[in-house]
C-alpha cells in the first residue's frame, strides 16, 4: 500500500510547529513506544531528515496544516522544542488527505490495536464511497447514482491494497460495533478477535450486561460462549440471566490444575522425559495413596 504524493506536491518549507495539527478525524491514537523513542533520539542528534507530510489548509477557509504523514515526527520535534518543522504540503480533497493518512498508517505501523484498525478501514470504505466508487459493478434501473454496498467489491477493492485479506478486514470492520469496553478487551488480547466478532451482533444492552458479568466474574468469554450468546440475542432470548449462566459455565481448558516445577521431580528422574515424569508423579501418588490405606487398615 504506497501513497504517491508528487502530482499534489504544492512546496516543501519549514513551518512552525503551532500551525501544524494531527488530522482531524483520524481513527489513530498516538503512542509513544521504544520506536517512538528511538526516533525522538535520532532527531535530536540528526534533525528531521525525512519533512513530515501536511494538508495544506483550505485558502478561502484558513486553519491549520493537518498532518497526513508523520505524526511521531511531530510530537519528537514538539518535546524537542524545534519549532520550524520540515514538511512537504500538499493540496488534495480532504477525503484523499483521510485515505492518504490511512494508507501510509496501515503500512508503516504493525502494531496498530483492532479496534483502531477497523475503525480505520471503516472510515476509508466511506470515503469511498463518498468519492463515487462503483462498488457493485451495477447501474440502478431508477437512478443513474451507484448504488453503494459497503460490504461487496470495495471491501476487496480495499484488501488488494491493504496488509489486510478481505475477510480480516471484515472482522476487524465488525470490532467496531462493540461497546467502547469490550473493544479495549479486544486491544489487549484479553477477548480473541473471532467471539469478538460474534460479540458484535448482540444489541448494545446486552454487550453492556456482558461488560458487567466480565468485571464480576473476572472472566472473558470463549469463542462457543460468544456463539451461545449471539444465538440467543438473535432468537430475542438473551438477558442478563442468561447471559451469567453462559460465563460462569467451567471452560474445558480452565479446569484446575496443580503444578509442580519440573527441577524438583528430576531430582528423583534425572533423565526421564516429560512424559515420563509425568507418569512418574501420577504412579508416586497412587503408591502413597495405598500406603496411606494400608497404614490406616493397621491401625484398626
Amino acid at each position: 500500500m504506497e501513497v504517491n504524493f508528487a502530482d499534489d506536491l504544492v512546496t516543501t518549507r519549514k513551518i512552525m510547529s503551532k500551525f501544524i495539527i494531527p488530522m482531524r478525524g483520524s481513527p489513530f491514537t498516538f503512542r509513544k513506544d521504544g520506536q517512538y523513542y528511538e526516533l525522538k533520539n535520532s532527531i535530536g542528534t540528526f534533525g528531521v531528515i525525512d519533512p513530515i507530510i501536511v494538508l495544506e489548509p483550505d485558502r478561502y477557509k484558513g486553519g491549520n496544516y493537518e498532518i497526513i504523514s508523520g505524526r511521531r515526527r511531530y510530537e519528537a520535534c514538539k518535546e524537542l522544542g524545534i519549532v520550524d518543522i520540515p514538511c512537504r504540503v500538499v493540496r488534495m480533497p480532504a477525503d484523499d488527505a483521510l485515505i492518504a493518512l490511512i494508507d501510509t498508517t496501515l503500512c508503516q505501523r504493525t502494531d496498530i490495536p483492532p479496534s483502531e484498525k477497523g475503525a480505520a478501514y471503516k472510515l476509508r470504505l466511506e470515503a469511498m464511497k463518498r468519492q463515487g466508487y462503483r462498488t457493485d459493478l451495477e447501474e440502478s434501473a431508477t437512478c443513474t447514482q451507484p448504488v453503494y454496498k459497503l460490504e461487496g467489491k470495495s471491501i476487496q477493492q480495499l484488501a488488494e491494497k491493504s496488509p489486510d485479506s478481505r475477510e480480516q478486514i471484515r472482522r476487524l470492520i465488525r470490532v467496531t460495533e462493540l461497546e467502547p469496553e469490550l473493544q479495549k478487551l479486544v486491544d489487549e488480547k484479553r477477548i480473541a478477535l473471532t467471539p469478538a466478532v460474534e460479540l458484535s451482533y448482540l444489541p448494545k444492552e446486552a454487550q453492556r450486561d456482558l461488560i458487567t458479568t466480565i468485571e464480576s466474574e473476572e472472566a472473558t468469554p470463549s469463542l462457543s460462549q460468544a456463539q451461545q450468546m449471539r444465538k440467543l440475542a438473535e432468537a430475542g432470548d438473551l438477558d442478563m440471566d442468561r447471559i451469567f449462566s453462559i460465563m460462569t459455565e467451567p471452560k474445558p481448558n480452565q479446569k484446575e490444575t496443580i503444578k509442580v516445577p519440573v527441577e524438583y521431580v528430576r531430582q528423583f528422574r534425572p533423565k526421564d522425559t516429560i512424559s515420563q515424569l509425568q507418569k512418574f508423579i501420577q504412579d508416586a501418588c497412587a503408591h502413597y495413596a495405598k500406603y496411606l490405606r494400608n497404614r490406616d487398615r493397621g491401625a484398626r
